[in-house]
């Protein structure tokens, strides 16, 4: 049987584990951000979904890759007349990236050799898409 002191250093070296755990996960935030921070570039893009069709999946592969990253939108979509901000960074400082939109009915729009740090937005109709500074 413990005795109470020993159930309290027990309970105080649980949190400090925790605590530590914790402050070693910051850090590597903060180098995360830190090199995204020293690169200085925007990669921030509204995607605006003004087609007829909910837009199921997203994807932005740098041009040196020769397939398609992960779907950026997961489990989540993005109906008809709403858009998203997603941040397309992919750790390797790249600005060039191909982008693919898939739809509810099947259908994809691919814009290839995109400046993702020189657009704001990428609108997408019906008819046509478009981005813009």
């Amino acid at each position: 049987m413990k005795s109470t002191a020993s159930k309290i250093f027990s309970a105080v070296s649980g949190k400090k584990a925790i605590l530590h755990l914790t402050a070693a996960f910051a850090l590597c935030l903060m180098t995360i951000t830190a090199v995204h921070a020293q690169d200085g570039r925007n990669r921030w893009v509204r995607i605006n979904n003004e087609s007829s069709f909910t837009l199921v999946s997203f994807q932005a592969s740098n041009v040196d890759r020769s397939s398609w990253e992960e779907d950026i939108l997961g489990r989540r979509v993005l109906l008809p007349g709403y858009f998203v901000n997603v941040n397309i960074f992919d750790g390797t400082g790249h600005c060039f990236y191909d982008l693919k939109a898939t739809f509810s009915n099947g259908n994809s729009v691919v814009r290839r050799d995109v400046n993702v740090c020189g657009i704001s937005a990428w609108t997408i109709t019906d008819d046509n898409n478009w981005m813009s500074n």
